[in-house]
């Protein structure tokens, strides 16, 4: 197949949407399909396809949005027709993709990887967030289908009018992640002694992370536990304020690859107390480096954590339960025996079964779709000259 991925982020940036991206890109390859990505121009990435100009997300400069270029996906398209289009992000550049091609009559799937809506409240734009539904809904109800990566968003979707959802899970890289690499010497650096204990954070240091609760967590555990260690791995909007008015945890920015892999494998347990994930990629990396991690029972968590076996879930919002889980999971004499646990069952979800599974999605996509291509009275590849 030649498929045309169209995203506003992809690998080496610091999230999941970039990771699951490179990891579907690779695997495709891997299985003899020829890929591009299209993608904003300033993104660091050595891959082949098109880039296109990009603008910052107000409010959150780090992140930037792709300009609808609809005209000229159709030339590009017109002239060499791939098979299939998976618009990741739905952005201009995103909506503009999916336009052209409809227009071309190429099947077209689209991502369902963030949830853009629950972040207006976050921003203090909560009056925006039916009117960021009914845009999102609007774009991914254009594509032939849409990829949702748990059952719990695809039922909520469901119920707000998304049409022609399809569950595609998240796998995790056991080779990469696991827990070979753990280092006593880089604990005790940390201050945590023989019998201390490591609490980490990995992910975006932003509003929509739910950061105060991983602050009361930590504050929590630091005074029930008098040798526990807060560390924060990652970088956002909101990491000054934290070191300001945190100095007591440790931040240790952004990591990459087997540096990421260290900071899983230095920490005992892992808290994620996002209330806004369509699913919580860092869920998978922290079980298969082997750490019990506490997150309220939703997404990935609910997916694969069974709580008090291979890590601990608490009901959805209830802050209460998730400080005193944590503070019991440092107390359980079984947390290693739910640390091994977490490492077997992420060794269960494989990226190369997602990535078959994936493929195979796609492949139906095609056959359903009619073959025929646009009218040319609907499109003259003179028009984005």
């Amino acid at each position: 197949m030649k498929i045309t991925f169209v995203t506003d982020t992809y690998a080496p940036q610091p999230n999941g949407v970039a990771t699951t991206l490179q990891r579907l890109v690779h695997g495709l390859r891997d299985r003899g399909n020829e890929v591009d990505v299209i993608r904003p121009a300033v993104l660091a990435c050595e891959e082949e396809g098109m880039k296109v100009p990009s603008v910052s997300l107000p409010g959150y400069p780090e992140v930037r949005v792709g300009l609808p270029i609809r005209l000229i996906l159709q030339a590009k398209w017109y002239r060499r027709r791939p098979d299939v289009i998976y618009v990741a992000t739905e952005t201009p550049l995103g909506a503009s993709a999916i336009n052209a091609a409809r227009a071309l009559r190429i099947p077209v799937a689209s991502g369902f990887h963030t949830n853009f809506q629950q972040y207006m409240a976050h921003y203090q734009l909560p009056l925006l967030e039916r009117a960021t539904m009914r845009y999102l809904r609007h774009v991914h109800n254009r594509s032939h289908c849409t990829f949702v990566p748990s059952s719990d968003v695809i039922a909520e979707l469901d119920r707000q009018g998304f049409e022609n959802l399809e569950l595609l899970p998240k796998g995790v890289d056991t080779k990469l992640f696991s827990p070979k690499q753990r280092n006593l010497l880089m604990r005790k650096r940390w201050g945590a002694g023989e019998g201390g204990m490591v609490g980490l954070y990995v992910g975006r240091i932003a509003a929509e992370k739910n950061l105060p609760l991983v602050v009361k967590t930590f504050t929590e555990l630091q005074r029930r536990f008098p040798d526990f260690r807060g560390v924060f791995v990652g970088d956002g909007p909101k990491l000054a304020d934290l070191k300001l008015q945190h100095p007591e945890f440790i931040y240790a920015g952004v990591r990459f690859g087997d540096d990421l892999v260290r900071h899983y494998t230095w920490a005992d347990i892992f808290v994620f107390p996002s209330l806004t994930e369509t699913f919580g990629n860092v869920t998978l990396e922290a079980m298969a480096s082997g750490l019990g991690v506490i997150a309220f029972d939703y997404a990935a968590a609910r997916q694969h954590i069974v709580n008090g076996e291979n890590g601990f879930t608490v009901p959805f919002g209830d802050e209460d339960a998730f400080i005193e889980a944590a503070v019991e999971a440092l107390r359980n004499e079984e947390l290693a025996s739910v640390r091994e646990e977490a490492r077997k069952s992420a060794r269960k979800v494989r990226w190369k079964k997602v990535v078959k599974r994936f493929e195979n999605r796609l492949k139906d996509l095609i056959r359903r779709q009619s073959p025929e291509k646009a009218d040319p009275l609907e499109f003259e590849p003179a028009e984005a000259a």
